[in-house]
């Protein structure tokens, strides 16, 4: 499975933006973007506004007559733009071939002229005119694996996962819909089926961190299970739950899923793409399968972990927090 967006962009600023907002969804230091739309759709915007976000200095422009042009990024290594337009479908498919081990992103504009496109992890993107003065851009993710929904059911399944805790997921999920939908309104790019998906997961290995008191506890818990987690995590033997989830979706062939789930837990590393911002935000909006506020639900951490009192830790965790959900929605978060 994969993802797919469409978006709608007023100007160019919108078209810019969300180019910029590109440069936080990505999950393979080797993409290829493939990058279509008539003269005067926006390409060049939309990669000025990439490349911008990807720490690019200079101005981008679109390399007609060059064929192509070489950046350095901060985090991605070279950036290599590639432009099609004056070449036959034979000479496009020659230069493509020469850059086929380039070891950064590589960006082709005009790759309709391709009768065979590229393989590996890609991007497709597409600038088309709509109405009202406006244009719209319908991008498909090709370098990030998605289970179905069948598959987390039997995976919940396979592992014992706990009612309480699957419910918990689920309300998790349901709130990354809402946050996605949110974004891709203001046409902020996000990936809405690998975020839920990685909701509905996250908390797949938890019992590996349960202990006693813990409301993950609070349905009944048999000998059995607590036998069969203990085989379940015997492979991820003295890793969080978090880090043992981010393994276990590797292991099964998703590692991009993986890198989702791994920061949304309280400790760790720090999020970085919107997808991996936005599941560990919703993690914290939701207690139990209700979704409160975080005032609200930090409130319940010093409840059920330091018997009602602040600690220094979770005063600074609920200030990251704070300031995570100002960046996400400076607006306040949708309701």
């Amino acid at each position: 499975m994969s993802d797919a967006i469409k978006i709608r962009l007023q100007n160019a600023d919108k078209t810019r933006s969300c180019g910029g907002s590109l440069a936080h969804t990505l999950y393979d230091p080797h993409v290829t973007i493939l990058l279509n739309g008539e003269l005067g759709a926006g390409k060049t915007t939309f990669l000025q506004g990439f490349a911008e976000a990807l720490g690019v200095s200079g101005h981008i422009t679109s390399p007609t007559f060059a064929l192509e042009q070489r950046y350095n990024t901060k985090e991605y290594g070279e950036l290599l733009h590639v432009d099609l337009y004056r070449l036959s479908p034979t000479q496009a498919a020659t230069l493509i071939a020469q850059t086929d081990e380039h070891p950064g992103i590589r960006c082709i504009e005009w790759a309709e002229r391709l009768a065979v496109l590229p393989h590996g992890p890609t991007i497709h993107i597409a600038l088309r005119d709509a109405p009202e003065d406006s244009r719209e851009v319908e991008m498909h993710f090709e370098d990030l694996a998605i289970p179905t929904h069948d598959d987390v059911l039997r995976w919940r399944q396979e592992v014992h996962l706990p009612e309480n805790v699957a419910a918990h997921c689920n309300a998790v999920s349901d709130l990354c819909d809402t946050f996605a939908s949110a974004f891709l309104e203001r046409a902020q790019i996000v990936r809405p089926l690998a975020l839920r998906r990685a909701a509905e997961l996250h908390d797949l290995l938890r019992f590996i961190d349960f202990h006693p008191g813990s409301a993950h506890l609070n349905t009944h818990i048999t000998h059995d299970d607590h036998a069969h987690w203990a085989r379940v995590a015997a492979p991820f033997a003295g890793m969080s739950h978090e880090e043992a989830c981010a393994a276990f979706l590797t292991q099964k062939g998703f590692p991009g899923l993986g890198d989702i789930v791994r920061p949304h837990g309280l400790k760790g590393t720090v999020p970085i793409t919107v997808e991996q911002q936005l599941l560990f935000y919703a993690d914290k909006r939701v207690m139990n399968d209700q979704v409160v506020s975080l005032q609200e639900r930090f409130a319940d951490f010093n409840t059920r972990y330091t018997r009602g009192e602040e600690s220094v830790e979770a005063r600074t965790w609920k200030e990251e927090c704070i300031a995570l959900e100002a960046q996400l929605f400076p607006e306040g978060p949708p309701r």
